[in-house]
């Protein structure tokens, strides 16, 4: 399945990544998805494509970002949202109307599965606290890089593990983030889990042995 843009901004910008990133959610087919980290909305409509193919209407998504930045997390990584095409300027602010880092512009990207999809406006550090992991069996993480972040959303998602889930994390071995790789390999060695670095450092799985 190719992995489209959808005239927004995303992080699996490199070639192949994104085909990439699909393939490893297909390989466990998951049900309930949930991604720490939405941003333009951009894997998440991949993600629910993907589903859709695989499960039609039987899939739920959940969605987890700042959609802003504010004093509450200023310490946080956030990628620019500014788009440099000036056609993708135009778009957005005259044809659109709207700033597509916002949760209402994520959901009119998602309308078509507006049944299969749950938004949360919030920080993870707060919120991941209140969802019930039971009913996750798929967490893709690409939140705040903060190394006290990263280490709160892996201990909020550890349980996903135990029920013989996927945790799938983003940006390893960032250089600018190196928080990221210190809450990773701190996480699986305490815990004791599988973990396997892919694509040239990029993502790490992490699963139960």
């Amino acid at each position: 399945m190719k992995y489209k843009k959808y005239f927004r901004k995303t992080s699996l910008k490199q070639k192949g990544d994104g085909e990439f990133f699909l393939a490893e959610i297909k390989r466990k087919k998951p049900k309930s998805f949930l991604e720490i980290g939405v941003f333009h909305g951009v894997t998440a409509r991949n993600v629910c494509e993907l589903l859709f193919k695989i499960h039609n209407h039987d899939f739920k998504y959940i969605g987890l970002d700042l959609f802003k930045k504010n004093q509450e997390n200023e310490s946080e990584i956030i990628p620019n949202t500014n788009f440099s095409n000036p056609f993708k300027q135009f778009y957005f602010k005259y044809i659109k109307r709207q700033d597509p880092y916002t949760i209402e512009a994520v959901e009119d990207l998602l309308r078509k599965f507006k049944e299969n999809i749950y938004l949360i406006k919030g920080n993870s550090n707060t919120v991941l606290k209140k969802i019930d992991m039971s009913k996750i069996d798929y967490v893709f993480l690409d939140g705040g890089h903060d190394y006290e972040t990263v280490k709160n959303d892996l201990n909020c998602c550890s349980s996903v593990i135990d029920n013989n889930g996927t945790i799938l994390c983003d940006d390893y071995n960032l250089s600018y983030a190196p928080g990221v790789k210190k809450a990773i390999d701190e996480f699986v060695k305490l815990k004791n889990y599988r973990f396997e670095i892919l694509r040239n450092s990029r993502f790490v799985r992490i699963e139960k042995k």
